[in-house]
């Protein structure tokens, strides 16, 4: 069973940068997809990035593509997500999640059996 725990959010100013980390301290992330998504208030649950088990591979929603970042380091059991140039639409809850689905163009809509509690992004003047 996976405890994912996000940190890292918090409140920025347009332009500025913030790192995501989700760590699973319970189980080892080194064979799972690993998903970041956010929700704003009012708004549906949105993809933002998702990265292979073996961090070879990844794709990003088009709304963070060049700003954003995921990396992991399994020997961390710890997934990233270096995020640049924030703009006050990038504010909302983040998630990161789990699967054991390999195929990442399967995991932009959903499809993870795990997932954290999320940590709040605020970007605003």
């Amino acid at each position: 069973q996976l405890q994912l725990v996000e940190s890292g959010g918090g409140s920025v100013q347009p332009e500025g940068s913030l790192r995501l980390s989700c760590v699973n301290s319970a189980y080892t992330l080194d064979y799972y997809t690993m998903g970041w998504f956010r929700q704003a208030p009012g708004k549906a649950r949105e993809f933002v990035a998702v990265i292979s088990w073996s961090g070879g591979s990844y794709s990003y929603a088009e709304s963070v593509k060049g700003r954003f970042t995921i990396s992991r380091d399994n020997h961390k059991n710890t997934v990233y997500l270096q995020m640049n140039s924030l703009k006050p639409d990038d504010t909302g809850v983040y998630y990161c999640a789990a699967s054991t689905e390999r195929a990442l163009s399967r995991l932009t809509t959903g499809g993870y059996e795990y997932w954290g509690q999320g940590t709040q992004v605020t970007v605003s003047s």
